[in-house]
């Protein structure tokens, strides 16, 4: 169980604190809340303790994962689905594990197409989602501001 202030990552929603634990009635249910700010956005979102596995929600990758996750950013273009639909849904896929070095290719893969052919609308707006989940998890985890883990992250992909 985490507590007040643990910094936590959500597939899809990006790196956040855990602000307070709140006990709610939903549907004639009383069960604790999770109130998770997220600084990327700005948002908030409730998420119940006992579910939290089941979303997926994790804790901030250590150090060394996400020196690998720059490395990814770094890497050569993998190879990718020719087919928009089915690339899109990959890519899709890789985000929703909330695993940071799937977010990160799938925006070192993006970033590198858009750069050669552009993207489509729905894939600028993946790249951007991802690449703010990326943003959420580095400024949080080497305690950075979002601008700093953003030129980083810049900086990783034009090398």
């Amino acid at each position: 169980m985490y507590k007040i202030g643990d910094k936590i990552v959500y597939p899809m929603h990006g790196a956040g604190i855990i602000e307070d634990i709140e006990v709610k009635e939903i549907l004639g249910e009383t069960l604790p809340y999770y109130v998770l700010k997220f600084p990327v956005g700005n948002m908030k979102i409730m998420v119940p303790v006992n579910n939290c596995s089941d979303l997926g929600i994790r804790d901030i990758v250590k150090s060394e994962i996400l020196d690998q996750a720059l490395d990814v950013l770094r890497g050569s273009k993998s190879v990718l689905e020719s087919n928009w639909n089915r690339r899109y849904r990959e890519n899709l896929d890789k985000i929703k594990s909330g695993d940071i070095l799937d977010v990160a290719e799938v925006v070192k893969d993006l970033y590198l197409m858009d750069r050669e052919k552009g993207l489509s609308t729905g894939e600028k707006k993946m790249l951007n989602n991802a690449k703010q989940i990326l943003i959420s998890e580095l400024a949080l985890a080497r305690d950075l501001n979002n601008q700093t883990a953003e030129d980083i992250i810049k900086d990783c992909l034009k090398e």
